[in-house]
């Protein structure tokens, strides 16, 4: 089967690692899996970690990568890869597992003309969204979703931050926020993603460390170090932190006397569920929103697109049309 792999690994140069060929299909792993015809499937910045060795071990390789993807059955039925795999043994929420993978990490991912999947891991896919749009969802839309939802229990009329503006998971927060009719704040050092993510439905705003115009009810924090301190004084009392990366360092000074003295809240989230996948789906639906998508590539472009997220050169979600020829998609 045609598809994009990691065959080798460098921290230095990842894409000198990447090859789009031929793989054997692996058939299922294990009784209850399903084979998906992918029709199209996002890139995240997971396949560049992987192609660095991060969490990826090389013993391996070669390794199918992606997580996203949406596609056919063998009946025809049109579906999204929920991309958390449990192990076979757990029986609870499935980002609750201690031993749980994402597709490209232990089994081949999504970026394949076809990827095997257990059955509980395909969601019925809305008709109202195109296949690049449902393609968008399993990662960033749903990691973004969680944190506004569930983790920050946010509802209309509510103020979040969103520290970070430009990366896939805040830009995701940015127009989900906007499309529950919460109030959406965000901060960038950069003037350029801070005007693109009023273009994309940002309320306001700011440099990294500005002072807020009022206290917010919750903060989206995957930045880490850089933003912490700030995350924390720009709270409410009793306001969420809701925390989900950590790509400038994973040790700020925790704070801890503003933390139990205000009354705040920090919780710590991964990916979604399936059931959440399923709600994501129906508010892009109910609200005519969908994911933006910076552009749509096909199958023998992935290692271009994945350099031009490697520079920052992207806005909105990369996708991968698997089947047919595509080009900008804005």
């Amino acid at each position: 089967m045609r598809c994009a792999y990691v065959r080798t690994q460098s921290a230095d140069d990842p894409l000198s690692g990447l090859v789009v060929g031929d793989l054997p299909d692996p058939g299922s792993p294990a009784e209850g899996w399903l084979p998906v015809d992918v029709r199209a499937a996002a890139l995240n910045h997971h396949d560049l970690w992987s192609l660095r060795g991060v969490g990826l071990p090389s013993e391996r390789l070669p390794m199918v990568l992606g997580t996203d993807a949406a596609g056919t059955l063998g009946d025809g039925t049109e579906v999204v890869v929920h991309a958390v795999i449990a192990s076979s043994s757990w029986t609870g929420e499935e980002t609750l597992d201690p031993r749980r993978t994402l597709l490209s990490e232990l089994h081949p991912g999504t970026l394949a003309e076809r990827v095997w999947v257990p059955a509980r891991n395909v969601v019925p896919k809305a008709p109202e969204l195109s296949w690049a749009e449902a393609a968008c969802l399993p990662t960033a839309y749903l990691t973004a979703y969680r944190m506004l939802f569930d983790a920050a229990d946010l509802r209309p009329g509510h103020t979040v931050l969103v520290q970070g503006a430009g990366g896939g998971v805040a830009t995701a927060a940015i127009v989900l926020g906007r499309a529950a009719g919460l109030r959406v704040w965000v901060t960038s050092r950069s003037e350029a993603k801070r005007d693109r993510a009023l273009e994309v439905g940002a309320h306001q705003a700011f440099p990294v460390g500005a002072r807020m115009p009022e206290q917010v009810d919750a903060v989206l924090e995957t930045v880490g170090e850089a933003t912490w301190g700030h995350s924390l004084r720009s709270l409410r009392p009793g306001g969420t932190v809701a925390v989900a990366g950590a790509t400038s360092g994973a040790m700020p000074p925790a704070e801890l006397s503003r933390v139990f003295f205000r009354s705040l809240r920090i919780v710590g989230t991964t990916m979604g569920t399936r059931e959440q996948l399923r709600d994501l789906q129906q508010l892009l639906v109910a609200t005519g929103t969908r994911p933006l998508i910076d552009t749509v590539v096909p199958l023998a472009e992935t290692g271009t697109a994945l350099g031009r997220m490697a520079s920052g050169e992207v806005s909105g979600k990369l996708v991968v049309d698997i089947v047919g020829e595509s080009g900008p998609q804005r």
